[in-house]
């Protein structure tokens, strides 16, 4: 081999081996020089034990994040991009120079370049992926979000709350009112969202965002808890958000705050005052009663929840709401949850993204930036997002649409793919595959004594191993909110003596949730229990098949013993099964290995006849003995 052949397969500089070959005392004349194999050998080993500190970096594996263009792929290899695609055009392969590359991408293009790489995805939360110091984080206000009956004041309390506590620190008023405003008191501040009610609340959580903190859930005191109230505490509850209850109306002459208390008490939600742990205040958005009581009340909550995130960060948050503004474009209204929003900061939104052109704060005016817990509107984004959708602020263009185009790719893939939703038959699969931990139903019914002997039949099947949990019971037909409810919180919907409406059917189709509908209570009580019971361990119970006598023994070379039997009863069958008794005594428990009759061997010995048995790993055989064979039943365990 020549030293130019050989610097070039050692990827060296045909000097630096000249040079080596002077130090080990071999002359050699040029780059054209021949080596005998010997010095060949020698030259190898050397560079072996010191290779260039160039050479070792060009030895290491790369790592290749993904999604990325032709272009970047060049870069990361050092080589022109017109090379790159030259040489995947030889393996059959054709790109663009701009051609975006994914994994499955970048695999197949590495299997035809001999390259060392280690691909590594890039995921939305790893482009997202940012260090939070503990020491950063502080104080932040809380969300709240109001909750309730129609026609309980909900409106009337925000409007209360609104007019007292921001329209008199501004001088004219409101000049807009965009869904989520913050109030400003001596002792801190809270943000509300002015959402519709429970059922947008719950649509907020089923895209993965839980953006209230507290609850605060209005009652009429003259009217008491209705169907509506239920809900609400039930919706809240499954989003697992503290529940700060306002008795309004307290101004009108009937009146009954006491019975509502006693009320709130039967749903598990005792005031504070009789030794229970729910704050529970009386107000008027009429006479504004109350309302200082209650925002206290809010801040003394916010206190013990310990809400903190770190301002320094780059911000998150999410989407209150979004629409088309005639003159503006795409406006959404979003809630800052950490971090500091500013003017010009790049965000991200589901598929959409774009440059910060303005940000106005809940009084319509223009400001550079908006730290956690304030809502604001955002000018700027290319498409419109939807309530509930998370925002993420980005460093730069290129990584907004990394993250735009894996969430392309993911909602293609999720709509190939069916949502894997809970139902009372596959319910017992997705609790052995440990995805669930209780069997979640939402009960609905024609009238409340049905209703009742649905929920403490269905209570009364619950195991220690597995919890029946009714996140929600009312009267009346299935409604929308129910089926957001469900597919939030992966719950069955029962309905008894009712049916669904055609929105709540069609809602139901497209988030893979199950409605089963039911005239007979006991049909539906047997639906769930078989549910329940295929997850109980089946009892295995041994039925004896066949039982010889040993009544001889044979010593076989390489075979071991060989018990000559009598089959007394029964079959014998080979590889069963058996016992081997000893003066009552079972002394082994194993398998047959050898059945013969005569000398031929068999599948199988009828009751009878002699026949010649083998047991697995075990010669202690005596005359006398007895082998027992048996079958392993299992028989499904009912519930009581």
């Amino acid at each position: 081999m020549r030293i130019h052949q050989l610097a070039k397969k050692l990827n060296l500089d045909s000097k630096e081996i000249i040079e080596k070959l002077k130090g080990l005392g071999v002359k050699a004349k040029s780059h054209m020089s021949s080596l005998d194999e010997d010095t060949l050998e020698i030259i190898k080993e050397e560079f072996k034990k010191n290779v260039p500190r160039k050479q070792k970096e060009k030895q290491k594996e790369k790592r290749i994040k993904a999604p990325l263009t032709v272009k970047e792929l060049a870069a990361a290899l050092d080589i022109k991009a017109n090379e790159l695609i030259k040489k995947l055009m030889t393996a059959n392969i054709f790109v663009t120079v701009n051609q975006l590359l994914d994994k499955s991408n970048l695999k197949e293009i590495f299997g035809h370049l001999d390259y060392p790489l280690k691909i590594k995805v890039i995921e939305q939360g790893e482009l997202l992926e940012e260090e939070e110091e503990k020491s950063k984080l502080t104080p932040r206000p809380p969300v709240v979000t109001l909750m309730g009956h129609v026609d309980h004041g909900k409106t009337s309390l925000l409007d209360a709350i609104r007019n007292a506590y921001v329209v008199g620190k501004e001088k004219g008023g409101i000049t807009q009112h965009i869904g989520a405003y913050r109030v400003i008191l001596e002792k801190g501040t809270i943000a509300f969202l002015d959402t519709p009610g429970h059922q947008a609340f719950t649509a907020m959580r089923a895209r993965g965002a839980n953006a209230s903190d507290i609850v605060i859930l209005v009652i009429a005191a003259n009217e008491g808890i209705k169907p509506q109230t239920i809900e609400a505490i039930d919706h809240a509850r499954a989003a697992n958000v503290p529940i700060v209850v306002a008795i309004n109306k307290i101004d009108l002459g009937d009146s009954n705050i006491e019975g509502v208390k006693k009320d709130l008490q039967k749903l598990d939600l005792t005031p504070e005052e009789w030794g229970g742990k729910t704050i529970v205040v009386g107000v008027s958005a009429k006479t504004k009663q109350g309302i200082d009581e209650l925002l206290e009340m809010l801040l003394l909550e916010a206190e013990m929840l310990e809400l903190k995130a770190d301002p320094s960060r780059l911000a998150r948050g999410v989407v209150i709401e979004g629409r088309i503004s005639a003159g503006r474009g795409i406006v959404a209204t979003v809630l800052v949850q950490t971090g500091t929003l500013k003017l010009g900061d790049i965000v991200v939104v589901d598929c959409y993204y774009g440059k910060l052109r303005a940000i106005i704060d809940d009084q319509g005016r223009g400001i550079k930036e908006a730290g956690p817990a304030m809502p604001v509107e955002i000018l700027g984004l290319s498409g419109l997002p939807q309530a509930g959708d998370p925002f993420y602020v980005v460093t730069d263009e290129k990584k907004a649409k990394q993250i735009c185009w894996l969430k392309q790719e993911k909602k293609g893939k999720e709509r190939l793919t069916p949502k894997p939703k809970v139902s009372l038959e596959n319910f017992s699969q997705q609790i052995e595959q440990k995805k669930l931990k209780e069997l979640k139903l939402i009960v609905k019914a024609d009238v409340q004594g049905s209703l009742e002997a649905l929920a403490e039949c269905f209570n009364k099947l619950s195991t220690p191993k597995i919890k029946i949990n009714i996140i929600h019971q009312t009267t009346g037909g299935i409604n929308e909110s129910d089926i957001i409810l469900a597919a939030v919180s992966n719950a069955v919907v029962i309905g008894f003596h009712i049916r669904a409406g055609l929105k709540a059917e069609e809602l139901a189709r497209q988030e893979g949730v199950e409605i089963k509908l039911y005239d007979v209570i006991y049909e539906a009580i047997a639906d769930v229990k078989a549910s329940l019971e295929g997850l109980l361990e089946p009892i295995v119970k041994e039925v004896v098949t066949g039982k010889a006598e040993v009544r001889q023994l044979f010593k076989v070379s390489k075979v071991g013993t060989i018990a000559g039997c009598f089959l007394h009863k029964g079959k014998i069958i080979r590889n069963d099964l058996v016992h081997l008794i000893r003066n009552d005594v079972v002394i082994y428990e194993g398998k047959i290995k050898s059945l013969k009759r005569f000398k031929e061997d068999v599948r199988e010995v009828e009751e009878g006849f002699e026949c010649g048995i083998g047991l697995q790993n075990y010669d202690d055989l005596k005359v006398g003995d007895f082998i027992e064979t048996y079958e392993k039943e299992e028989i499904a365990q009912k519930l009581e």
